[in-house]
């Protein structure tokens, strides 16, 4: 591995830009999420006041979320008093191109909620 330096400012505003891509994904799978525990709660409610006695279990992964995880990031620039920083290999891979070690973990989640999830997760290929 090996470190780079970068501008702060550069940094942030990209941390700043995953940060919102993030969280937009995270707000369109709570929307999914929402609508399909309605929709599976609706159809046993149904089954029930047609007199059936269905045992109703929901299951449904909730959608993850890491937003904490670039708001770290973000606090720790806002703290750091250099004008350029020295970063890692791996924190580049994470701050820079958004490639967490629970990227895919998160994307596979959401992406039954999320078209967002779905896409980016078929831009990562395969595992």
């Amino acid at each position: 591995m090996r470190d780079i330096t970068v501008e702060k400012h550069e940094l942030v505003a990209k941390v700043k830009e995953n940060r919102e891509a993030h969280r937009a994904i995270f707000l369109e799978a709570v929307e999914g999420y929402r609508a399909e525990a309605v929709r599976q709660l609706e159809e046993h409610i149904e089954r029930i006041k047609n007199g059936h006695l269905p045992e109703v279990r929901v299951v449904l992964p909730a959608p993850s979320d890491h937003t904490a995880d670039y708001d770290r990031v973000l606090a720790m620039l806002d703290w750091e008093t250099a004008a350029t920083i020295k970063i890692a290999e791996e924190d580049f891979a994470a701050y820079v191109l958004d490639d967490w070690h629970w990227k895919r973990q998160f994307l596979t989640t959401n992406s039954a909620y999320s078209a967002g999830a779905t896409g980016a997760l078929g831009a990562m290929g395969p595992a």
